[in-house]
């Protein structure tokens, strides 16, 4: 059976965290939704364009198997104000579908309250929010996995964190 992935995301998100993990989904088989609010299309922070398939009010858990949460500072700041999309991840992690985020995408992970005593990391300068919400953050790392939750802190990490999220959905 054909995997199923969304990729949440909003205007300002880090161009190489959406990009890599689209099309690396893709080219592995996985049916790619992209979520954003009003499921407006939206830029990223040179210009791309995540043309969305879904609003995030549209989000059902039993929908997916991965949620995937992109960085760059902006978005994530704007995704982790809609009550859908913390909901939508709460539900993701209560039933241990993968969930997967990078750089700043944590943000929206500890919003959701799914952080404590999670082994994670992040961009570096989140690193004081994850640890305050009692996830054990992991330094200077390309990739944690803690069950299903998958982190990682750059977009120089992409090949890594894709390679894990990949090996995850594939039962490895």
């Amino acid at each position: 059976m054909q995997k199923r992935a969304v990729i949440i995301t909003a205007p300002g998100f880090q161009d190489e965290e959406y990009v890599y993990p689209y099309y690396r989904l893709l080219e592995g088989g996985v049916s790619v939704q992209v979520a954003t609010k009003d499921g407006a299309v939206v830029h990223g922070k040179y210009g791309v364009p995540a043309r969305a398939t879904m609003s995030t009010t549209a989000l059902n858990v039993n929908d997916f198997d991965l949620v995937l949460l992109p960085g760059g500072f902006e978005a994530p700041d704007r995704v982790r104000l809609l009550p859908e999309v913390l909901e939508f991840v709460r539900a993701m992690d209560k039933q241990k579908k993968l969930v997967a985020a990078i750089c700043h995408g944590p943000w929206i992970l500890i919003s959701a309250g799914v952080t404590r005593g999670r082994k994670m990391t992040g961009y570096w300068s989140i690193e004081t929010d994850l640890r305050n919400s009692g996830a054990d953050y992991q330094h200077k790392v390309p990739v944690v996995v803690d069950g299903n939750l998958i982190t990682s802190p750059h977009y120089n990490d992409n090949g890594p964190f894709m390679k894990a999220v990949m090996e995850h959905l594939a039962g490895k």
